[in-house]
């Protein structure tokens, strides 16, 4: 087929405009799956590659030649600041031709809401939350607005396949589709998708369709990379030693940091002057922390502030400055970042990417070098590790740095094996279910509880949870007064359902921390948790401010600035490591290679890891003796199954062993004394793991583990069963455990 030809006229003009001299590989494929089948489609590409417009080309093309009675094309996009680049790029795809793009999410203007609601035409882009209230909300008007809904485009699709929010995604699509009689097709957009044909299913799930993956040559993926390490005070790991042949010199810096500038962000400080750089942090506390010092060495230095600051917790105005900044070609400022700028949003000409220590993920660090290298530049990260020294009374797992070995593994990972991290195909999601069943009976009104379990359990991601297990539930709802029974036998939702319900913050599946809105004066700045005293400082927007108010009532702050510099706090963020990255770090500590984009530091400090790691036999038996009775055990296993082992060997070997003070770093390693010796705990961990185990024997008594938003509310043998079922990896943890040579 040639795709150029088989485009709409005003597509092809929009080609012609732009200066195209050809069609990319991804937009060839997309338009060979798009015209060519009426299946589902899966388009994966890097970063910048022209994936929405290799999927709305031929979208927009089949709308033109037989338009849709109503809205035609539902935009589905997990931030609100992504819909808002977006709806620039495709209305000036569209207006000419007289396409209507309309943005419906909380910020967006009621009155384009009214007038699509008056007249359902073109392209809708929302958010899940936004789809959630509009199911909830306008569930009349559904049938009128996409009951001739062609095609649902779900971007950076990669971002809904491990959690909640994804499954409520696609709880709605389905939702949708049975209350407006349509069935439209699913179009997936992802740079970083691992297992594509995985994704696929999970894509595809209740829509009746199967998924293409169009396969296509993208291009060889060019990286400047590079990773270096610190300590937080000198000396340095290469002090004093001397540095392996073929490891790059340290760049020279364009600017100078203050003397007694922290090395890590010193080195930042120095290598973003004259540049537009992200630097990207794992939490807001670290985002909030590192602009502050970044800052201050500006003053220090006497130059113009040059850097921004952009997380979930600030307010909506500090944020669209910040990307409105970037999106600047003539600016040269700098963003510190959390992963709200991760996703694809268009930020410009961005010349280089810093990361502070490592992300969970091989999908984390893809997507946010991929934020650099757009405008046909290579990609270019650098990653900077940071690490106080050790005392000299550490403990062996402490003498390890794991940022480091983490860093080197998810970048090994991708380049040998362009692993990333799969879907979660095997959950029990009984908050998501409680959560789906009470915005069922908010939308449809009173329901028999047949009809119920008929619109809810059938749900694609329910297809794991009995109707026994739903009975339990809406049991419980019932006496909890989340539904009540009314006088025909049927259900709606009870008094303390409706408040749940009814505030906004029903329509998001995450958690979220009780939060208080910081203001300072007219200037609303964000959000915190747990405010401190009147008099107390808070660190937030990069800056420091003093407590002169706090009303509880209305959960707000009054604040001023001052000067200083003091640790952040928004609430606690864990991470979920795949056990494959756990397995390549050790494989990094125990083999004889260098990296080429390792620094002399991180050189040097490499080598003292796998010094360590040699002498201590870590690489030859996962148990280690530290003296004395403490021992350390190094699973290498990922957060789900390392939980699994933490419960396996406290609730069924301690007793025969003796363990006690059981302490982990998650999931690094675990820590403990121990009565017995090394053969009698491989002994009796095989002997153990060899009997058949139940999930639930690993939930401790009277345990209730609330893992998600809505776990409150679920009735606790559901949650129990949930968390053993659904979160627990037994069987990876068994596997790992059987492996183990007996002493």
């Amino acid at each position: 087929m040639n795709v150029f030809e088989r485009y709409a006229p005003f597509i092809q003009d929009y080609i012609y405009r732009s200066g195209w001299q050809s069609l990319r590989a991804v937009q060839n494929a997309a338009g060979d799956a798009i015209f060519g089948t009426d299946d589902n489609v899966l388009l994966t590409a890097s970063t910048a590659s022209g994936k929405t417009e290799a999927a709305f080309f031929p979208i927009l093309t089949l709308l033109d030649e037989e338009p849709s009675a109503t809205v035609g094309v539902l935009y589905i996009a997990p931030l609100k600041a992504l819909i808002n680049d977006q709806f620039g790029r495709l209305n000036e795809l569209c207006e000419e031709q007289g396409i209507a793009v309309t943005r419906w999410h909380g910020d967006a203007a009621q009155t384009k809401k009214r007038k699509l609601l008056k007249n359902p035409s073109g392209i809708l882009q929302i958010t899940p939350e936004s789809l959630e209230s509009l199911m909830i909300n306008k569930h009349m008007e559904i049938p009128s607005l996409f009951s001739d809904l062609r095609f649902v485009v779900i971007d950076e699709i990669h971002s809904l396949l491990r959690a909640d929010r994804g499954l409520q995604t696609f709880c709605l699509i389905e939702r949708l589709c049975r209350v407006a009689g349509c069935n439209p097709r699913r179009i997936g957009l992802s740079a970083t998708i691992g297992n594509p044909e995985l994704a696929g299913q999970f894509m595809s799930a209740g829509s009746g369709r199967k998924t293409i993956i169009p396969d296509f040559d993208g291009g060889k993926e060019v990286w400047r990379l590079s990773m270096e390490h610190f300590y937080n005070t000198e000396p340095q790991a290469d002090e004093g030693k001397p540095v392996p042949a073929g490891t790059p010199p340290m760049e020279e810096p364009t600017d100078t940091a203050p003397a007694t500038a922290d090395p890590g962000v010193g080195y930042i400080f120095e290598h973003t002057r004259g540049r537009k750089c992200l630097v990207f942090t794992n939490s807001r506390e670290e985002c909030e922390s590192v602009c502050q010092l970044l800052r201050q060495y500006c003053e220090a230095q006497h130059e113009p502030d040059r850097f921004l600051i952009h997380h979930g917790n600030l307010s909506a105005s500090y944020r669209e400055s910040a990307e409105e900044e970037m999106k600047d070609d003539e600016s040269l400022m700098s963003v510190c970042a959390t992963a709200t700028l991760e996703l694809g949003i268009d930020i410009g000409r961005l010349e280089r990417a810093f990361q502070i220590d490592s992300p969970f993920t091989v999908s984390g660090f893809l997507q946010r070098m991929g934020r650099t290298g757009r405008r046909g530049d290579p990609s270019e990260m650098w990653f900077v590790m940071r690490e106080d020294h050790q005392e000299a009374r550490a403990m062996l797992p402490d003498t390890i740095p794991w940022f480091l070995i983490q860093g080197i593994a998810l970048v090994q990972l991708y380049i040998e094996e362009r692993f990333v991290e799969p879907p979660r195909m095997d959950r029990l999601p009984f908050s998501l279910l409680y959560h789906q069943t009470m915005s069922t009976l908010a939308s449809h009104g009173e329901m028999t509880p047949a009809e119920l379990a008929s619109r809810v359990l059938t749900l694609s991601c329910f297809r794991r949870i009995t109707k026994d297990d739903y009975r339990i539930l809406l049991r419980h709802l019932i006496e909890t007064d989340h539904i009540s029974r009314t006088e025909n036998g049927g259900l709606i939702v009870g008094l303390a359902g409706e408040r749940i319900v009814n505030n906004y913050k029903f329509l998001a599946v995450f958690q979220e921390n009780i939060e208080y809105t910081v203001r300072a004066g007219s200037e609303q700045l964000g959000t915190i948790v747990k405010p401190p005293p009147v008099g107390d400082k808070i660190a937030i927007a990069g800056r420091v401010w003093v407590v002169e108010e706090v009303d509880h009532k209305r959960r707000e702050v009054y604040c001023e600035l001052v000067k200083g510099n003091i640790p952040a706090y928004f609430g606690d963020v864990a991470g979920d490591i795949h056990t494959r990255i756990l397995e390549r770090m050790r494989q990094v500590l125990g083999e004889d290679r260098q990296y080429p984009y390792l620094m002399p530091h991180a050189v040097c400090r490499l080598a003292d890891a796998r010094e360590t790691f040699l002498k201590s036999g870590m690489g030859k038996r996962p148990l280690v003796h530290l003296g004395g009775k403490m021992w350390a055990l190094f699973p290498w296993l990922g957060s789900y199954a390392f939980l699994a082992l933490e419960r396996f060997l406290k609730l069924r070997c301690a007793g025969e062993l003796g363990l006690r003070g059981l302490q982990s770093r998650r999931p690094y390693y675990i820590q403990f004394t121990m009565q017995a010796g090394e053969e009698e705990f491989y002994r009796v961990v095989r002997k153990e793991a060899e009997k058949e185990i139940d999930a639930l024997e690993l939930v401790y008594p009277k345990e209730v583990p609330v893992f998600e938003k809505y776990d409150e509310y679920v009735p606790e043998e559901l949650v129990r069963k949930g968390f053993a079922y659904g979160v627990l990896d037994l069987d990876g943890m068994r596997r790992r455990v059987l492996d183990w040579e007996n002493g």
